[in-house]
């Protein structure tokens, strides 16, 4: 089973939520937004679900093994980088960041990374 932790819960973040809660072999471990509404959501319909407001503890967890980053664009390169500079495996709803020269730094890391 892969422990998965998903990144904001705005516009796309519950479709995604939803997705990976379903499938069977993989954990959804943790669901992180700065906004207490959207937790409390996530909450009331995944349930056993843990939920944050720091992104940072999703990304020092030792039962994650993969992010999915459903942020403002702005923080895709800030968040993407580090989850990748903690060993995490990384999926970005698209687009991958603002610039191409952040997505070029991006594919520099060995672990896997795609926008979609």
């Amino acid at each position: 089973m892969i422990g998965i932790g998903v990144i904001g819960c705005g516009y796309w973040g519950p479709n995604l939520i939803r997705n990976l809660y379903e499938l069977e072999d993989c954990q959804l471990s943790a669901v992180c937004d700065v906004r207490e509404d959207r937790l409390n959501y996530i909450k009331r319909r995944f349930n056993g679900v843990h939920t944050t407001t720091d992104y940072k503890e999703v990304l020092k967890s030792k039962e994650i093994e993969g992010v999915v980053i459903a942020t403002p664009i702005a923080t895709h390169f800030d968040i993407a980088k580090e989850a990748l500079l903690s060993g995490k495996d990384v999926l970005v709803e698209k687009p991958l960041s603002s610039s191409a020269d952040e997505c070029g730094e991006l594919s520099k890391s060995q672990r896997i990374i795609r926008g979609f």
